[in-house]
This record gives C-alpha cells, structure tokens and sequence, in this order.
C-alpha cells in the first residue's frame, strides 16, 4: 500500500486554481486547454499548467520627460488599471505583456503630450488620462490585456522649466493686484465724479454736507475746499488783534476766561 502511494505521489500531480487566476494546460510542451477555479490532478510525467493572476491590477508609470508641442520638459507619472483578459493571447501572442502594456501606454503618452502646448497640457490635466487610455485600449486588447482606466498622478517641471515658470505664476500674480488697484481707484474716482455733479447741480448738499461733518467733529476750525460753482456758505469775520479779520465757520466757542494761575 505504501509502495502504491508512493507511485501515485510520483505519477499524479494535485494542484489548486483559485477562483481569481486560470491555468494554461500543456501536454507534452503543447497548449492543451484553460482550466478553471478548483482542485485538479495533473499526470506528472506529461502535463504543467501554468497558473496566472486575473485580477485587477495597478501599475505606476512614472518619471517620464515628454516634450511639449512648445518646446517645454514636463515629467508625468501614470496610473494604469489593467487586467489580464485573455491569457492564452497573453502568454502567447507576446514574450512578457507586461512590459508591452507599459510601453504602449509609454509610447500613447508621448504622442498625446507632444502635441499639446504647455498651456493646454496645464488647463486640461485631468482629460489626458482619459485621452492615453482611448489611444492604446485596442493595441493592449490585441495581446490579451484590458485597460480599465489612466489617470496622471504626478505632472513636474524640470530644473529651468520649473523656474521659468514660477516667474510667470509671479508676473501673473502681480499684474492681476494691478488690475485690483486699478479697478479700485477708477470706482473711487467715479464715486467722486458723481458726487462733484451732484454738487454742481444741487449746490444745498454741500450745506448739508457741512452740516454733517461740523457735528462729527470735536475742534472748532474746520477747512473746507468748496468748488467755486457751488453757493458760497455763509461766513462771520472776528476782528483779530493784528486788525485783519478772520473767517471762521459756525459757532466759535466762547473766549477762556482769565484766572490768576498760568497753565
């Protein structure tokens, strides 16, 4: 009974398929068949299966310089979703397809990047991925690969490229608190322009305005600049020791009377 064990261990092979991977059967060096999820016994002598992962997977991408349409060094990394569809194309059609996957999407890269400017590649990002993914789906089917989604990751600039730029970000910057100021000072400069007509045509308000600020204030001089169209305010002179009266506006506050002591 031993002696009969141990020639079936030596005769038969037990090998176990999981429910996310295939086996590729070969009799004899020759592809006989898929086998699926489940355990099997394999005649030892004759028959390997070769065993292989189809689940969905992740590969990076990255560290890939691209030449823009402008003349512009960007670095981009890449991440792919791929999974193996169809594993007799796979392992038959291409010596390793993974590394043919990888240069696929290397090579769509390239041609999508190159023909895009700086501009375009910055404002549309997000739609590259989208864009690689539809230039290589087909080449990857051809060998048995799915490609499920391309998504950039990383988008650098290079050493000068990287500088240049930050220049422009700055100028930018400083032209668009420019235009902030500019915008600012022609509201304020509106803003008086109308109430200069306003003035002109209602001469009362400055009056009023007076007014207003004479009971805003805690001193007892206020200087006006009045336009010269507009009804001149009424005014009192004072006489003044040196015999020249003084203008003044409003009330003026009673004299200080004179006490023994000296402040």
């Amino acid at each position: 009974m031993v002696v009969g064990l141990f020639v079936v261990r030596s005769t038969f092979q037990r090998i176990t398929v999981y429910e996310y991977q295939q086996g590729l059967k070969y009799r004899d060096g020759r592809f006989v068949g898929l086998i699926g999820p489940g355990r099997h016994w394999l005649y030892r002598p004759s028959t390997t299966v070769h065993v292989v992962d189809t689940r969905l997977s992740v590969v990076a991408i990255g560290g890939q310089e691209v030449v823009t349409s402008d003349g512009i060094s960007v670095k981009i990394s890449l991440a792919v979703q791929q999974r193996l569809a169809d594993p007799v194309m796979a392992l038959h059609g291409v010596d390793d397809y993974h590394a043919a996957t990888y240069s696929l999407v290397q090579v769509a890269l390239r041609e999508k990047v190159g023909a895009m400017p700086i501009d375009e590649l910055l404002t549309h990002r997000g739609a590259i991925g989208p864009e690689i993914l539809q230039l290589s789906v087909e080449q990857a089917r051809a060998i048995g690969v799915e490609l499920v989604a391309v998504a950039v990751k990383d988008l650098m600039f290079t050493g000068p490229a990287k500088k240049l730029f930050a220049q422009v970000i700055e100028a930018r910057q400083h032209g668009l608190a420019s235009l902030e100021r500019a915008r600012g000072e022609s509201a304020a400069l509106r803003s008086l322009a109308n109430a200069a007509r306003l003035v002109d045509a209602n001469p009362s308000l400055m009056q009023l305005r007076l007014l207003q600020q004479l009971e805003a204030t805690s001193g007892n001089t206020v200087v006006l600049g009045m336009p010269t169209s507009s009804t001149p305010l009424p005014l009192r002179t004072t006489p003044t020791t040196g015999g020249a009266p003084a203008l003044q506006v409003g009330a003026t506050s009673p004299p200080a009377t004179e006490s023994g002591d000296e402040m």
